[in-house]
């Protein structure tokens, strides 16, 4: 059925539960991972960082993000699971639009991610990438909400 699984992982608590979903259905229906880190600069250019530090901070979210597609690609490996890693870095474009273009260039069937289930006020201030993936990407995609988003954000 769902043969390559895209997985957004950026360390948060919500990204891991949205993983191990993620994982429990790739070995169940024997498929394929690919996990995603988008290291997002944009916040850096607003803020005009000078290049020294720019690059220092670059190379620092670079080596992050390596270390945790690693560390996902070992847990993963232990449960059964196949999974290829990309890191990509988002210069201009929304973070959620570089996991619908990634799902797509890596001909994905499906895209797992962790969601905060933010709503009203909070959504607006924080966004939401998990809305937009879900609004622009053309392959189904399963939202996961942390266990605690319930309590966090009442209804």
């Amino acid at each position: 059925m769902y043969h390559k699984i895209l997985v957004p992982i950026d360390g948060s608590p919500t990204a891991l539960r949205g993983f191990e979903e993620a994982v429990a259905l790739a070995r169940a229906l024997g498929s394929r991972l690919v996990l995603l880190h988008v290291i997002d600069t944009f916040p850096m250019a607003v803020e005009m960082v000078p290049t020294t530090t720019w690059q220092e901070v670059s190379d620092g979210l670079r080596k992050q993000g390596e270390a945790l597609l690693a560390k996902a690609s070992e847990t993963a490996a232990n449960h059964g699971v196949a999974a290829e890693t990309r890191l990509v870095e988002a210069h201009t474009e929304r973070v959620a639009d570089t996991i619908v273009q990634e799902a797509r260039d890596a001909d994905c069937d499906l895209v797992v991610m962790g969601t905060h289930g933010r709503r009203g006020f909070n959504r607006v201030l924080m966004g939401s990438d998990a809305e937009i993936v879900v609004r622009h990407c053309p392959l189904p995609v399963l939202l996961v909400r942390h266990p605690d988003a319930h309590h966090a954000h009442p209804a």
